[in-house]
């Protein structure tokens, strides 16, 4: 009887073990353990559907700001039935990741978001068999001034190229479903962005902008690969004429949309987002808005209570950043401060 009781309570230890050994090993491996994939053809079935969001963060950081964190979020919100892919460089080092998930908040609380997926970003297989592959296997990424910049260039344009869907910057709020297939985002009359994309699978236009990535490269040139590229090419295809008031324009089968719908408040004025919300600022001729975050050497960020615009829109797109990472971080430092809320 003892032998059966002692053989009775080793097999509830052993599971136990195993079980908490599965939950541990979740807390910590974060990529290997992601949510499971929607599709029976996992990743690859996800992307070769043409109709997944793109996010890239071509650096090694694991744990994204809020404001990237508001826009991945954002994305899953209005595009509930479709994947929102964030590739990252930081996680093919897997050994990276730790089992304090509260180092991580942010990734914590967008992974939980059911159409929300993390990606390892490996350029040189994303490269194959595109035009990028013989410059990227002769660049000399360490003398290269804008390096981080130029990779995310190349990498979005091959993603979409390959898969489809629509690129967005890690610094765009989506706000209502873009209605396009193929289209590019104006930032001006005349000059296209590239913070904003969308293509279906294997578009001409893409391998084009590849073949020309590699032909005029020139890292020295601020944006020679990424709005400059695009602006080029499309006059290379398109006779491109002004807009008349907020009509987009088409070309062949590329529609080139307003800078109302991506770009409303123009860079010059991108602190304006983090001013007092303006009420008349309805950007109901918007599909989302990019906060130029390139701009903000000043480290801006949201602060709560303040009634900025920014603040707005991270309550109303973004709730859970909102309360996670705004006001749950404040909260935290009230806390360890002695100072209570008023």
């Amino acid at each position: 009887m003892l032998k059966e009781l002692h053989l009775s309570l080793s097999l509830v230890l052993v599971f136990a073990c195993g079980l908490l050994y599965q939950l541990t090993l979740r807390s910590q491996c974060f990529f290997a353990c992601l949510p499971p994939f929607t599709s029976p053809q996992g990743l690859e079935g996800l992307l070769r559907n043409g109709r997944s969001i793109v996010f890239i963060e071509t650096s090694e950081r694991l744990e994204p700001p809020p404001l990237v964190s508001c826009a991945v979020e954002s994305a899953a919100k209005i595009y509930q039935e479709q994947p929102i892919l964030f590739f990252m460089k930081g996680l093919s080092n897997a050994t990276q990741m730790t089992s304090n998930t509260s180092s991580y908040p942010a990734f914590s609380l967008l992974s939980a978001i059911n159409n929300v997926f993390f990606v390892p970003l490996d350029m040189k297989t994303l490269f194959e068999d595109t035009p990028l592959f013989s410059w990227y296997t002769k660049v000399n990424s360490s003398r290269e001034k804008h390096w981080l910049h130029v990779s995310s260039d190349a990498s979005r344009l091959a993603i979409i190229w390959k898969y489809g869907g629509v690129y967005m910057d890690t610094d765009v709020i989506s706000i209502r479903p873009i209605p396009e297939e193929n289209f590019l985002a104006a930032q001006g009359s005349q000059h296209s962005s590239n913070g904003v994309f969308g293509f279906l699978p294997h578009h001409p236009f893409l391998w084009a902008c590849m073949e020309n990535f590699v032909e005029h490269y020139n890292s020295g040139i601020w944006g020679n690969q990424g709005p400059k590229l695009m602006t080029r090419m499309l006059k290379i295809w398109c006779r491109l004429k002004d807009f008349q008031g907020l009509g987009d324009l088409k070309c062949l089968n590329i529609s080139f949309l307003h800078p109302q719908r991506f770009y409303p408040i123009p860079y010059p004025e991108w602190r304006r987002y983090y001013q007092v919300w303006d009420r008349d600022l309805s950007f109901n001729d918007s599909y989302a808005l990019h906060l130029w975050n390139f701009m903000n050497r000043e480290g801006k960020t949201v602060v709560r209570g303040s009634n900025s615009l920014v603040e707005n829109l991270y309550q109303k797109h973004c709730p859970k950043t909102y309360r996670v990472l705004i006001q749950g971080a404040e909260g935290t430092v009230s806390r360890k401060s002695g100072k209570g809320n008023r």
